[in-house]
């Protein structure tokens, strides 16, 4: 017995072309029929089989599950007719579009409730342009690193990470940010929170941080074990000579503190050197953002003082982008061994492909270009903001501008949370500072909004710095 003339066709090579194989969970009760259409139903109401998708044509998947072609060819033509399916000559049977959404209403016997709103205006800290990502140079050193690289890179590789890259990060750091170390102190790593990992499985348990720094890094410590001592911070950056007796590793961010953006005055980076020196202790250095200043010369990486007791963490989440997951450690010499060793085999590695690519990009002078062009874009932001701050609400201060790619909006005390939902109820996306602040400190309290200015669009942005401008001014009017 043949299929009924409206019931789908296969494709006319008898393949499926993208739908070749199809998981299926067959009720064994009742019809085979009813079964196999309850299973199709339930796959494209869970979204594993979304609009568009080309279903198997009914003789393949008739031979995979065991059933009479007819059975399936009926099935198919069931769904078709009720609108789950379209199937059209030549292109074979497919899911229609829409039809996952409309089954779930209907599942569900009413409308789903409201979509939240998404916010106007993205002002959150942290986030570099994604629009300004070089594709095109990017592209062009990963078709030249695929081309040159050796056939041993397609295996399972090295923990410490590429030859190709540590070189090249070994001279760009040494030339940039005065970091001294060679290729065989750097272990490439997925983002500074994996190197965190690393270290917080290996140093002992008692660390000091900086009292205002983000709660994702405290929280990466506190699931190691580690217990974080916050270390006060003040217009100077953090107190180093305050750090507690029973601490041997420090986390700082030196080149521009996180949130507060004031770099850490020098006296205070030769007190944390004597501290690791006079304790055997190791200071962290997160420089996140350090390739971005603008009203000062560049501050080099306390790394440079003290190799033997620094380890220097970087990452292209804030100069690139945080889609490439790529990460650095340059460590001392005793760390390099135990670190490997923490990395264990292959499962916390980044991916060779992206490290050959960055490799070229850094050696070929590309990334230089990008920063340098980044630096300008995000400086004349910065001013930006300033400059409708001070003419529009000259009654607030704004600090921490000096470098990076956020701002601090001062606040006095008891304004932050009112300015916070006045920020929400006009569709800004943006922090507190006191949500960067340690549970455990007992300095003064700042109150402030912490201001991302990198990503919002071009176009966007006015409208961005318009919305700020009046939360702030209706906030400082309330006192």
């Amino acid at each position: 017995m043949t299929a009924p003339t409206s019931s789908p066709t296969p494709d006319s090579t008898g393949g499926a072309g993208g739908g070749s194989d199809l998981h299926l969970d067959l009720s064994p009760e009742g019809p085979r029929r009813t079964a196999l259409a309850q299973a199709l139903r339930a796959a494209v109401r869970s979204g594993r089989l979304p609009g568009g998708t080309r279903l198997p044509p009914y003789r393949t998947l008739a031979a995979d599950l065991g059933l009479a072609r007819n059975t399936v060819a009926d099935a198919y033509a069931e769904l078709v007719a009720e609108g789950w399916f379209t199937a059209r000559q030549g292109s074979g049977t497919r899911v229609a579009g829409g039809a996952a959404a409309a089954g779930a209403a209907g599942a569900a016997g009413a409308p789903a409730g409201p979509v939240p709103e998404r916010p106007r205006h993205d002002l959150l800290q942290g986030t570099p342009d994604p629009a300004s990502f070089p594709r095109g140079a990017w592209a062009a050193s990963a078709r030249r690193s695929l081309a040159a690289a050796p056939t041993e890179a397609f295996g399972p590789g090295d923990p410490r990470g590429r030859p190709e890259l540590r070189r090249a990060l070994a001279g760009y750091l040494a030339r940039t940010r005065g970091v001294r170390g060679g290729p065989e102190n750097i272990v490439v790593c997925s983002g500074f929170a994996n190197g965190l990992r690393l270290l917080a499985s290996l140093r002992p348990r008692d660390w000091a941080v900086e009292s205002y720094g983000l709660p994702f890094h405290r929280g990466i410590l506190d699931a190691a074990g580690v217990r974080a001592h916050p270390v006060a911070v003040d217009g100077d950056g953090a107190r180093t000579g305050e750090v507690p007796a029973r601490a041997r590793t420090v986390l700082l961010t030196p080149a521009h503190q996180f949130p507060t953006g004031v770099p850490l005055l020098p006296a205070r980076r030769a007190a944390a050197v004597e501290w690791a020196r006079a304790t055997g202790g190791v200071i962290v250095e997160d420089d996140y953002d350090g390739e971005f200043r603008y009203d000062r010369k560049p501050v080099g990486a306390v790394q440079g003082l003290a190799p033997e007791h620094v380890v220097y963490a970087g990452s292209l989440s804030k100069s690139l982008s945080p889609a490439l997951r790529l990460g650095w450690l340059v460590l001392p010499d005793h760390l390099v061994d135990p670190v490997l060793a923490a990395k264990g085999q292959r499962e916390s590695w980044a991916g060779a492909l992206d490290q050959l690519a960055l490799a070229d990009f850094i050696e070929c002078g590309a990334y230089d270009r990008h920063v340098r062009r980044m630096r300008l874009r995000y400086r004349g932001r910065r001013d930006r903001l300033v400059s409708v701050l001070a003419e529009r609400v000259p009654q607030v201060r704004v600090t921490g501008i000096a470098a990076g790619l956020h701002a601090v909006v001062e606040l006095p005390r008891g304004r932050e949370a009112a300015a916070l939902d006045r920020a929400r109820a006009a569709g800004l996306a943006l922090d507190g500072l006191s949500s960067y602040r340690h549970p455990a400190d007992r300095s003064q309290p700042r109150e402030g909004l912490v201001v991302g200015y990198a990503a919002p669009p071009e176009t966007a942005f006015g409208r961005a710095l318009d919305a700020l401008a009046e939360v702030l001014r209706r906030s400082v009017a309330d006192g």
